[in-house]
């Protein structure tokens, strides 16, 4: 591996098109020299595949933004979400500890059972109710199990203005229905894709700048990384279309209607609560994120 004092550590980042990943690959060419690859480059099913990939490129530090992320269907597709959730990182990872490179991981707020009444720390113990966050979990697991120096950002409700996510679905929604019922009693961190990314990249800064007294090795570990603040499904979808009505002054937009988990049944169980506590992340780096509704004012769809 390349000094940690260098100036350009080598990068390379698996999901250069998913929302995480197309803004880390604006933001972390300030730290090093970024090669940015996709699923076309890169069987994540296939060991051979990832690994001629790493050797190919032989980073420095390697930032996996890829993952299964359909909820409801990975309950019927629970091999294909167990080979890119938790074997791909597995074999990422044993790569890491065999080359001393960091591995960037991002993992989910629903690796827990959402009985908490309180933000979930990082000393929680896991207990996902669906097979997608068993996946997740399975893959923390591995990574930390690898030997490599590693940092899992567990996140919520991750949405941006590209790609297939709530918000963006929310926005047609209530510009196409004349009412849309959404669920109102889960509660969690709706979180800016942009964040996600502003954060990985502050910390690998910290970690990668020549006067810093980090080590890879003492920061070793998970974090949650989310928007501060929590609501519901019902209360994120309100926001949205206050947000709407600002830009779009005069059009009607659909009514909105709460209602229970159990009124609306989905194939994945998801958790009631799954905020979690930002506390690690601040007291270890001194980073603090903006609180949830901060972020929608700012967004531009088609940036």
């Amino acid at each position: 591996m390349t000094n940690l004092n260098m100036q350009q550590p080598s990068i390379l980042i698996f999901g250069k098109n998913g929302q995480v990943g197309f803004e880390l690959c604006h933001l972390l060419p300030s730290l090093g020299i970024v090669t940015a690859i996709d699923i076309d480059e890169c069987d994540l099913t296939d060991k051979d595949s990832i690994t001629k990939v790493l050797n190919t490129n032989n980073p420095d530090i390697l930032v996996n933004a890829a993952a299964y992320t359909a909820v409801d269907k990975a309950e019927k597709e629970k091999e294909l979400a167990f080979k890119l959730n938790s074997e791909a990182p597995e074999i990422m990872s044993a790569w890491a500890a065999k080359h001393d490179s960091i591995m960037v991981h991002y993992s989910t707020d629903y690796v827990f059972n959402g009985t908490k009444a309180e933000p979930w720390t990082e000393n929680d113990i896991p207990d996902p109710l669906n097979v997608y966050g068993a996946s997740k979990l399975k893959g923390d697991v591995n990574i930390q199990n690898s030997g490599c120096d590693y940092l899992i950002f567990r996140t919520s409700w991750v949405y941006g203005v590209r790609g297939k996510n709530f918000y963006l679905t929310m926005r047609n929604l209530l510009q196409e229905k004349k009412e849309i019922r959404v669920i109102n009693d889960q509660f969690g961190a709706p979180t800016w894709c942009g964040t996600i990314a502003e954060v990985t990249s502050k910390v690998m800064k910290q970690i990668y700048n020549p006067l810093s007294k980090i080590k890879p090795k003492d920061v070793s570990g998970i974090y949650n990384l989310t928007n501060s603040g929590q609501t519901t499904w019902f209360g994120f979808t309100q926001a949205i279309k206050e947000q709407l009505q600002k830009e779009k002054p005069g059009q009607t937009l659909a009514n909105l209607r709460p209602v229970s988990t159990e009124e609306y049944p989905t194939a994945a169980v998801r958790p009631k609560y799954s905020s979690l506590s930002l506390a690690k992340l601040k007291s270890t780096f001194n980073i603090e994120t903006p609180n949830w509704d901060e972020i929608l004012p700012q967004l531009r769809i088609g940036s």
